[in-house]
Parts: structure tokens; sequence; C-alpha cells
């Protein structure tokens, strides 16, 4: 356990990707460390533990990559997927100083694997940790711990001392006690408020009991809470979030990865009244995948149904949950509570339009609808290959957008729009000032890395000078 009653020069809260680069770098300019984490040690990394990739561009093909993803392609992707609600500057910013991170991440420890391929289309732009998101935390909380950055689990910030834009200290629950930690400054990497469904309710209403959180259970948003309330200038919108469509059979925390559903280009969705409510072709899975849970959120009682039938059954990853299969469309109805007339009148709505094409779920292809609304603008092949699947899914939220605004340096900006004395953010936290909506695959670790080194990196220094 860290001796609370020392001044140490960094404190960092979080525990997760963000977390640790913004320790590692800042240990590595000289700086005294201290990093709280209010999870247990065994659930320690925040959303961290679920990732798998992260999105970075690149010059050139690589040993884990199959082709160059330049910055313009990279900001290109980003414009699009958050319809221009980001901070141009700093996404720009972010871009370029992520052609380092794969690199440097790989210096503190973290390998790596070949470029996968299939649906998620994610070989040449997203680079795959070996072992997944927790051999990734591994690997940097081994090296930090090595670098001598000390650690304190079930450490639950509550409250900040914060006076004219200067951090002073932090009270901290641990071990059933309230600490008082004092530093040089604080990087703040702890996350969003998903996890707080009371906090959700109050920008979603009553429909936020039906979202499932696919990660973490411990951000709840309160170091963030205590920050704006602190005079720190807010940004993002609060109902804007990573939010995906989940199988509905997820616990309502912590599901993780093994409950997204990939298979939303192979079929149709439809919601609780069996009619089709968004195009399921309109671009390709990773850039628009994080639209599904938004959509689902806005149907009734935040429910919807992926169909597909037995020619599209092997051609995407899984759910941990096995589909719900029936030999005809009416009787997959009944097994949802749907009205089976009016589901097979959609479906067969939905065949008649297909206008025959090439399918190749690799390219934005030709197999599209004709005369319908929604249409289908790719991938779209008759739903008429018995047995007959479906996967019921609600939102599955990963993390929120509303956080603390900062500049280039990782610095929070005050409200009266002067930058921070001492305090510095990183990650979901702070992941607003990039995503103001939408997502792509990979993003979320590029936002934290890079920002948590900065933050790390000019922590330190402000403390040294």
């Amino acid at each position: 356990m860290p001796d609370f009653s020392r001044r140490f020069d960094v404190l960092v809260i979080g525990g997760g990707n963000a977390a640790l680069c913004a320790a590692i770098s800042a240990r590595r300019l000289g700086a005294s460390v201290l990093v709280l984490e209010a999870a247990p040690k065994f659930y320690r990394g925040g959303n961290t533990r679920h990732t798998r990739n992260m999105r970075c561009a690149h010059d050139s093909a690589t040993q884990h990559l199959t082709g160059p993803y330049t910055e313009d392609e990279f900001w290109d992707d980003l414009k699009r997927v958050t319809q221009g609600h980001t901070d141009e500057d700093l996404a720009r910013f972010m871009i370029a100083q992520s052609k380092d991170m794969l690199g440097w991440i790989e210096q503190q420890g973290v390998r790596f694997q070949p470029s996968l391929g299939g649906t998620l289309s994610l070989g040449r732009t997203n680079s795959f940790f070996l072992g997944g998101g927790r051999s990734m935390l591994n690997a940097l909380y081994r090296t930090a711990e090595e670098l001598g950055v000390e650690v304190a689990y079930d450490a639950e910030v509550v409250d900040l001392a914060i006076e004219g834009g200067m951090f002073l200290s932090a009270e901290v629950r641990v071990n059933g006690r309230v600490e008082t930690v004092r530093a040089g400054a604080l990087v703040a990497a702890a996350g969003g408020f998903e996890a707080n469904i009371a906090m959700l309710k109050q920008y979603w209403g009553d429909v936020a009991d039906n979202f499932l959180i696919r990660g973490t259970p411990y951000n709840r948003g309160t170091v963030l809470r205590m920050l704006l309330d602190n005079g720190v200038q807010a940004v993002g919108d609060p109902t804007q979030c990573h939010a995906v469509a989940i199988d509905a059979r997820a616990p309502r925390f912590d599901g993780g990865i093994i409950t997204r559903l990939d298979c939303v280009v192979f079929g149709v969705v439809l919601n609780n009244v069996a009619e089709r409510f968004y195009d399921e072709g309109e671009d390709f899975w990773p850039k628009r995948y994080a639209i599904w849970g938004r959509l689902v959120a806005g149907q009734p009682d935040q429910i919807a149904y992926i169909v597909f039938d037995a020619k599209s059954l092997t051609s995407f990853m899984p759910s941990l949950y096995p589909p719900i299969s029936a030999p005809t469309i009416a009787e997959l109805a009944g097994k949802f509570g749907l009205d089976p007339r009016r589901m097979d009148a959609t479906i067969n709505a939905f065949n008649a339009a297909v206008v025959p094409g090439t399918f190749d779920q690799t390219v934005l292809d030709d197999c599209r609808t004709e005369g319908l609304s929604p249409p289908k603008s790719h991938w779209a092949r008759p739903v008429d290959t018995a047995p007959f699947y479906a996967y019921p899914v609600r939102p599955g939220i990963t993390f929120t957008y509303l956080g603390t605004r900062v500049n280039r340096e990782a610095r929070m900006l005050m409200q009266d729009g002067k930058p921070a004395a001492n305090m510095f953010a990183a990650g979901e936290i702070m992941a607003g000032n990039v995503l103001g909506r939408g997502y792509a695959a990979g993003i979320g670790m590029t936002i934290g890395s890079v920002f948590g080194r900065i933050a790390g990196q000019t922590a330190a220094k402000t403390v040294r000078n």
C-alpha cells in the first residue's frame, strides 16, 4: 500500500490505458507517480479490459498492418462518423501524434498480433493486441511498476480540493478510511459516467433503464462531476456516447466485447412491431456499428431483432449467446412475441425489393434494394433460406462523451477559457473533444494513448518547472 502521507509529483486517477500511458510517461521523466484505481485489482483497467485494437495513422504496411492509413484518410473517417462534430484542430493533432503510438506502446511491453481479415475490415487500419485488452493492461502495469509507479486499488476518490484552477489534493476512500493525497499535478483518466444509471436517466429519461453497460461498473462519473463542479469547462453532449447493439441477454454490466453483434449487414433489423427502421448496409461495419445502440434506444421498449438466414450463419463473429432459430419466419416471430403476419410481410417486402448483384462483404457491393424505405444500400440478399435466425439486441453503452475540455497539452481548460495550472485529462473523460458523436473502431484507444502520454509528460514538466 502506498504511503499516502508523502507528496507525489503526479497523481493519476484511473487505471486503464490512458491512466497508465500517463503514469509511465510521467515516471520516465523522473516524476514520482501514484495511480488510484477505484476497482479491485482483478477488475483493474476500466474499459481497456474489453478492447482488442487501436487505430493509428501510418504511412506504409507493417508487420501487423496490411497497408498505409494516412493522416488524411484517418481524418476523413473521423469527420464522417462524427458528422463534423469534433474539434478539428485537436482531432488532427491527435491523428498526427498517433503515428508514433504503435512503436511507443510496443516499447512499454505491449505486443501485437498479425492483422485480421473477415467482416471487421480492419487489417489495414487497426492493430490488434496479442492476447487482447487484458494482456495489454498487464504489460503496461508491469512496466509502470518496474519503473516505480505506485498503485492503489479499491481506491475511490470522493473529493477534490481545487482552487483557482490549481489542484491541491484528493480525498480517497481506501480500506474503509479516507486518506488525503497531495500531489503537484493531477491527471484525470477515470472514464465517463456510463455505469451511473441515475446520471444517464438525467439526460435520457426512463429509457436508460433498458440500457446495458458493456464495460466496467466503476465508471460512474464522480471524478468528472467533481471537476465540472470546480470550474473545469465541459465539452460534449451528455446524450452522446459510444453505443452499439449488443445481445439483449447480456449482463447489465461488464459483458464486454463478446456480447457485441457483427451481423447487422447480413440481414435486417426489426423493432418490436416487426418493422425495419434503418439502412443496414449503409457503410462498412467498423465505421457504422456504433450508430446501432442509439438507433435501438430510439425504438419502442429499446429492443430490436437482427434477423438473417442459414446462408449468413457462419459469415460473422457470433455473440457469446447462440441465435434463436426456427424453420419459418412466422415461427421465429412467435419466439420473440412479435406479430407473425407482420414480420412475414416485412421480410417478404424486403426480399421482393432486393436487386440481384455480386455479393462481396469486403467492398461496398451492388447488392441493394429498390423502392423500399428505408433502403438497404449494400449487401442486400433475400432472407429466404431456412432455418431462420435472430438475435435480440439492446443498446450497449461503452462510454459517454460528456467530459472536460482540454488543449493540445491535455491540460484542462477552465470555464473562463484559461488553462488549468496543473490539471490534465486523458481518455474517455475527455473523449468528447474529439468524438462529438459517432465512433469508429479503435479510436477510443487512440484518444487514451495519445492524450495519456501527453498528459503524463506535461504534468511531469509542470511539476519540475
